[in-house]
C-alpha cells in the first residue's frame, strides 16, 4: 500500500494536465516526490505546466515530463503510456482526468458531433487510460492506484442546468470505476473516483478547442455558464486526491455542500423501491382475490 514514505520516487501519469484539476494533481504530486508525466493535447499550455511541476519537484528529487496526448484517440494514449514507461521504467499512479464540457444546452440541440466529442473525451478517455495504464501498473507488481475523474454531476442531475449530456458521461465514469474497484478488490492496486464540485478551471472554454474531426472549434459565447472561478484552487483538489490515494478512499468528494442534494436523490430512489414494494403487494392481493372467486 502506498504511503508518504513509499510514494517518493514513484511515477504518476495525469491526463488533462495542462490546466485545472490535472495541473493541480501534477503540482501536488511533484511537491511530494513523485515523478509526473503530464499529458494534454494543448502543447503550449502543457509546456508551461511541465515547467511548473518540474520546478516544484526539483527540490524533492522528482522530475516532470510532458507528452502531447489526445485521450479520445486510443493509440495516442497507448503511445503516451509506452513513452512514460520507457522514460521512468514504470507507472504507479494513473489519473484519467481529461474532460470537456460544452456550454449548457438542451439535449434536443446536441448534434452527433457534440455527442461524439463529449463521449470520446469524457468516457473513452477514461477507457483508453484504464486499458493502457492498468497493465503497466500490474507489470511491476508493487501496487499502485487509478483515479478516474467523474464529477458531482455523475451523482446528480441539477434541474435547469441543461448539462444532462455532461452528466451522462460522468455517470458512466462512476459506473466504470465502481466496476473496476470490484475487479481489483483484494489486490495491491487501489481505485478512486473523483467527484469534484466547483473547482477554478477553464472547463467551459474547452468548446473553443474542439478538434476538426468533432466539428471544429466553437466561437466564444456570452451564454451564461456556472462561475467556476469561485471554486477551490486546483491544488486543493490535488491534495484531496493525494489523501484519497494514501487512504485508499473510493468516493472522493471535494465539497460537503453536496450532502443534502445527494441525500434527496437517494431518498427518491428508496421511495421508488417502496412504491414497487406496494405494487407487489397490490398484485398479490389482486391475484388472491381472483383465486377466491
Amino acid at each position: 500500500m502506498l504511503n508518504m514514505q513509499t510514494i517518493k520516487g514513484r511515477v504518476a501519469i495525469v491526463t488533462g494536465a495542462a490546466s485545472g484539476i490535472g495541473l493541480g494533481m501534477a503540482r501536488v504530486f511533484a511537491q511530494n516526490g513523485l515523478h509526473v508525466v503530464l499529458c494534454d493535447r494543448r502543447v503550449e499550455a502543457l509546456g508551461e505546466a511541465v515547467a511548473q511541476a518540474g520546478a516544484l519537484g526539483r527540490e524533492h528529487g522528482a522530475r516532470a515530463m510532458g507528452l502531447e496526448t489526445d485521450v479520445s484517440d486510443a493509440q495516442s494514449v497507448e503511445t503516451a503510456a509506452a513513452r512514460a514507461e520507457a522514460e521512468f521504467g514504470r507507472i504507479d499512479i494513473a489519473c484519467n482526468n481529461a474532460g470537456i464540457a460544452l456550454r449548457p444546452k438542451p439535449l434536443s440541440e446536441f448534434t452527433l458531433a457534440d455527442w461524439d466529442w463529449i463521449l470520446s473525451v469524457n468516457l473513452y478517455g477514461v477507457i483508453h487510460g484504464v486499458r493502457s495504464f492498468l497493465p503497466r501498473i500490474r507489470k511491476h507488481g508493487e501496487g499502485g492506484h487509478i483515479i478516474n475523474t467523474s464529477s458531482i454531476a455523475g451523482f446528480q442531475i441539477m434541474e435547469g442546468r441543461n448539462t444532462a449530456a455532461y452528466s451522462a458521461t460522468k455517470h458512466a465514469v462512476l459506473a466504470l470505476s465502481e466496476g473496476l474497484q470490484h475487479e481489483l478488490a483484494g489486490t495491491n492496486i487501489g481505485v478512486s473516483v473523483l467527484a469534484p464540485e466547483a473547482i477554478d478551471t477553464p472547463l467551459y472554454k474547452t468548446s473553443e478547442q474542439r478538434p476538426d474531426r468533432f466539428g471544429g472549434s466553437l466561437a466564444p459565447s456570452n451564454d451564461p455558464v456556472p462561475d467556476l472561478s469561485v471554486g477551490l484552487h486546483p491544488d486543493e483538489a490535488g491534495r484531496r486526491v493525494l489523501r484519497a490515494i494514501l487512504n485508499r478512499e473510493f468516493y472522493v468528494f471535494t465539497h460537503v455542500s453536496t450532502r443534502d442534494r445527494l441525500a434527496r436523490r437517494y431518498a427518491r430512489i428508496i421511495t421508488a423501491v417502496e412504491q414497487t414494494e406496494a405494487w407487489i403487494a397490490e398484485e398479490k392481493n389482486a391475484s388472491q382475490s381472483k383465486a377466491g372467486h
